[in-house]
């Protein structure tokens, strides 16, 4: 079955006429004049958590900028997407969060963004110290308070409570993608939330408890949204601690997962003939980018199965 085409609306990015369906936000309509300003917490396929502010146009009739990813387009609106205000805002939300987390493992859009931006994080201060506090973190723009009450909430030791990923806050953006993605949008499981407020706000599971111990069925959904690497697979945590992680030794090679009939897609990354961690295409009609604990980290059998045989 289709559904019935939507009603179009037309309104203006940028001086240019755009026409886009009835519900669409000013996001799609301003990436539809080509013009598609930066998102942190918007994902396609997630609700759009109008946290990070990155994404923010002027809009006729607006005195405050808007957040184009959750604002919805109406007919007749004129949008600036590129004025010096709103690049000067988006310049500003980007540097505080280079200033205060650790992107040095941040997806290549978000880096892409950090340069195109002239991001310069070093204004807000020194980059923070070490967990261990004897030196300072090389990484772009992480800084510490004065009197370092912060720095502690950010320069923290990532936690290593289970064998298939890791969680480290201090390159949380709290974009809410993992929350969306363990929530309504995809898994259902509601194992994690945001808890604490300003500087003490982190993700959190409930009452704290270790991922074992919680909700969590290891899904690794929220591995798969997360921008930043806050939430990253423990082996290529143990490949970035040991120095050994580069992608450009990688290959990825598309099959199908063998533990159902649902006909999941799966992508390998394969290093030195080993897989160090397992994704999904966005696209995918079946998945849509998501999987469940065997489709995305059942591949260790494989190695356990070449390591007997030696």
């Amino acid at each position: 079955m289709t559904s019935e085409p939507r009603p179009l609306v037309e309104l203006t990015v940028d001086g240019t006429p755009v026409w886009v369906p009835e519900g669409a936000s000013l996001l799609e309509a301003c990436r539809a004049a080509g013009v598609g300003p930066p998102t942190l917490c918007y994902l396609d396929g997630l609700t759009p958590a109008n946290a990070c502010r990155a994404c923010v146009v002027e809009l006729d009739g607006s005195r405050p900028l808007v957040a184009s990813c959750s604002r919805q387009a109406e007919d007749g609106m004129v949008v600036t997407a590129t004025s010096e205000r709103v690049e000067h805002s988006r310049r500003l939300v980007l540097e505080l969060l280079a200033s205060a987390v650790d992107l040095s493992t941040a997806e290549p859009q978000l880096r892409r963004w950090l340069e195109e931006y002239g991001v310069a994080p070093e204004r807000y201060g020194p980059p923070a110290p070490a967990v261990d506090g004897t030196a300072e973190r090389p990484r772009p723009g992480h800084h510490a308070q004065p009197d370092g009450e912060h720095a502690a909430t950010q320069a923290q030791p990532a936690k290593l409570d289970n064998d298939l990923y890791v969680r480290d806050f201090s390159k949380c953006i709290l974009c809410y993608r993992c929350v969306e993605a363990c929530g309504v949008d995809a898994q259902h499981t509601f194992a994690i939330a945001v808890a604490g407020r300003g500087f003490d706000a982190t993700i959190a599971t409930e009452y704290d408890a270790p991922l074992p111990d919680s909700a969590c069925v290891f899904c690794g959904n929220c591995i798969a949204v997360c921008p930043t690497g806050a939430l990253m697979f423990k082996s290529e945590h143990e490949l970035r601690a040991a120095g050994e992680w580069d992608e450009e030794r990688q290959t990825i090679t598309t099959t199908v997962c063998p533990y159902c009939g649902v006909g999941c897609n799966l992508e390998l990354h394969v290093q030195d003939n080993e897989i160090v961690k397992v994704t999904s295409p966005s696209d995918h009609s079946v998945t849509g980018g998501h999987l469940c604990i065997k489709g995305r980290f059942g591949f260790q059998h494989v190695q356990a199965l070449e390591d007997g045989e030696e």
